[in-house]
């Protein structure tokens, strides 16, 4: 069964707040081809964010750009009026674990003063419901597994995994987590929620890992490595990202969390030389890529290795991630390739152009 195929009939708007970012762009990307849903996207218009993908897509007339930074509670309250939707998915959030190693604060306001104003806002929105779109509403709270902190050489975080996170990136992210368990407990608002690992895949703003990597192997850059490169992460491309999304947020029972990763743990260093190798193939007049890495001081508190156990998604509602390591980072390479131009804009927007950041106490 396809994620398209089991969105419910009776959803007709949706608003998703980050949809100008990487997955809740894909997430409204495939909303709009795919389902005949009003997409309401509430986004703050920040550095990382880009609607190019959307803009082009014919349907867009369905899309409806909500720019609102969701500090501001009386605007977050508005757009929840405007969009008086029957189902919230709440992908909003600042990420980069480097920028909230060099400014906490940020983090706090989005990731936790933000998410508390949407549950209000929600909440209230909720209780004005009729009794059939109150019983079929749901709140669908996006988050990573980075809030279980780090893990030795065995075992995957799971459902009942303890919170232990060691950035200010994932204690905030942990901090919204348990505000939204909390509105579901003390107000009755009905919520899911699923915890990811890394996502990887096209459109991703280029100060991730996998498109640092690309952009510097094209430019005949240093490619930096933390520490020994062994630290190692749970890769899922976004697209099965997205199929998880959509199924937990139609099918999932309400007040659970679940966990999807794609079953691609690997190590940093094997996931830059993979990408050397592939840029090898596709740009051999500058190959060997591999000679431009370099090994730098690793990141303050760098977790050393994450994995996800997705059985329960897996056996409750059928998900299975369609694209293995490999098939992902292909295509994600070819797409980067094809689309340097827009590389070069964002970062231009941005104002950043690959420096390293995250380096207080180094």
């Amino acid at each position: 069964m396809t994620a398209e195929s089991i969105l419910s009939p009776e959803i007709k708007r949706v608003l998703i707040t980050g949809g100008a970012g990487f997955i809740g762009g894909c997430l409204v990307r495939r909303l709009l081809r795919n389902t005949d849903v009003d997409v309401f996207n509430l986004d703050k218009i920040g550095y990382a964010s880009d609607l190019s993908s959307i803009e082009n897509i014919s349907v867009s007339n369905r899309h409806h750009l909500l720019r609102v930074d969701l500090k501001d509670a009386v605007e977050t309250a508005k757009a929840l009026e405007i969009s008086n939707p029957d189902l919230v998915m709440h992908l909003a959030a600042e990420s980069h674990v480097d920028r909230s190693i060099d400014s906490p604060i940020g983090f706090l306001e989005s990731n936790i003063f933000g998410t508390y104003n949407l549950l209000e806002a929600v909440r209230s929105h909720w209780d004005n419901l009729s009794p059939e779109r109150k019983k079929r509403f749901r709140f669908h709270h996006i988050s990573t597994d980075e809030v279980f902190g780090s893990l030795g050489s065995k075992g995957r975080f799971n459902e009942k995994s303890q919170y232990d996170p060691r950035s200010p990136y994932s204690a905030t992210k942990a901090s919204s987590d348990h505000l939204v368990n909390a509105w579901h407990h003390t107000f009755g608002l009905p919520v899911v929620l699923t915890n990811c690992s890394n996502n990887f895949g096209p459109w991703q703003f280029p100060e991730k890992l996998i498109p640092v990597v690309i952009l510097k192997a094209v430019n005949l850059q240093p490619i930096p490595i933390y520490g020994d490169g062994l630290n190692v992460r749970d890769w899922l491309y976004v697209e099965d990202h997205v199929d998880a999304l959509l199924l937990v947020a139609n099918k999932g029972q309400v007040g659970q969390n679940y966990c999807v990763g794609g079953y691609g743990e690997r190590t940093n260093k094997l996931v830059v030389e993979n990408i050397c190798n592939l840029l090898d193939k596709y740009r051999h007049s500058s190959a060997p890529h591999d000679r431009l890495i370099t090994y730098v001081k690793d990141r303050p508190g760098h977790d050393q290795r994450y994995a996800i156990d997705s059985t329960r998604i897996t056996s409750e509602l059928g998900w299975e991630p369609k694209y293995n390591f490999e098939e992902g980072l292909e295509k994600t390479i070819i797409w980067y390739l094809n689309n340097l131009e827009w590389c070069a804009k964002v970062r231009e927007n941005a104002n950043y152009y690959g420096r390293r950041i995250g380096t207080v106490g180094l």
